[in-house]
């Protein structure tokens, strides 16, 4: 969600009762800081950093959301490993991102607070293993708390994750269509339009796999991965960028889940936070019902 969970949205989610997660991508340490600070203004609830390990102020930005006491860092898009004693030693509560049983071990034994376990039906970068085998993995494997992300993006999906488990669920792509969401309107139009089948996954040649909704740009990229040509230079050139905040999509990358088709229209953040309660409570309302029938 970089360029796309800012102070706005991050607030209306955290002030409707969920955690909202500023997304800092690879923003240097001084714009970390004013999102946290403008967020601040918004919300007196918690909210959470997310921050890519292999940023390049990666040290830096540590520093300031340990010097700005942010409640809960988030860290995905890279290995942890370094990052989860710093942020430890700073009493700040983190929980890395993982796509696997073995991940999720090490990252109990470093201190994690709690692991976000991410399937592969998530938008950007993905794993291998879905959302619906994983969880259950590893909430057998560790005892801190799991957070199921992936494919999730109503109530049913939120039930889903629980019963498989998890405490908490991470949304992303249903938040993207929200009035607060700082996508570019064209980068919200493109996903409205999308169906349940619209994304395909690039950069498997490169090892750094990502989701993102279809078009020609995408197509040529896995054409030329079939032929066996480099794609590195499309990866790290700023794509998301060029979607979600210029509103070019046809030569950006539109990163999506594929929950995409779950996601009919424009609403609050409070709204997509407070449908989601309500139809996990009807569902779980409804299979009681059925399993006492």
């Amino acid at each position: 969600m970089a360029y796309l969970a800012g102070p706005e949205l991050v607030a209306a989610v955290s002030n409707a009762g969920a955690l909202g997660t500023l997304g800092a991508g690879y923003l240097p340490p001084d714009w970390v800081e004013e999102l946290i600070s403008r967020t601040r203004a918004l919300t007196d609830r918690p909210f959470a950093v997310n921050i890519m390990p292999h940023s390049p102020h990666i040290e830096a930005v540590l520093e300031v959301v340990i010097e700005e006491k942010a409640p809960v860092v988030a860290l995905g898009g890279g290995d942890p490993t370094q990052c989860l004693p710093v942020l430890k030693a700073g009493q700040v509560k983190v929980m890395p991102v993982v796509s696997s049983v073995a991940a999720a071990r090490r990252m109990e034994q470093l201190g994690a607070d709690a692991v976000v376990v991410e399937g592969m039906e998530s938008g950007g970068h993905i794993g291998d293993v879905t959302t619906m085998a994983l969880v259950p993995q590893v909430v057998d494997a560790v005892r801190i708390p799991v957070i199921a992300a992936g494919g999730i993006a109503d109530g049913r999906g939120l039930v889903a994750a629980l019963a498989l488990g998890a405490q908490a669920v991470q949304v992303g792509t249903r938040f993207v269509c929200t009035r607060e969401c700082a996508a570019h309107p064209r980068f919200k139009e493109r996903m409205l339009e999308a169906g349940g089948c619209a994304t395909r996954v690039i950069g498997r040649s490169t090892g750094r796999p990502v989701r993102c909704l279809d078009t020609e740009l995408i197509r040529q990229i896995l054409e030329m991965e079939k032929g066996g040509q480099t794609v590195d230079h499309y990866f790290g050139a700023g794509k998301l960028h060029t979607a979600a905040v210029e509103g070019n999509v046809e030569d950006g990358f539109v990163m999506a889940g594929q929950a995409v088709g779950l996601v009919r229209e424009m609403m609050t953040a409070e709204e997509v936070v407070q449908q989601m309660m309500n139809e996990a409570e009807m569902t779980i309302n409804a299979l009681t019902r059925r399993l006492a029938s």
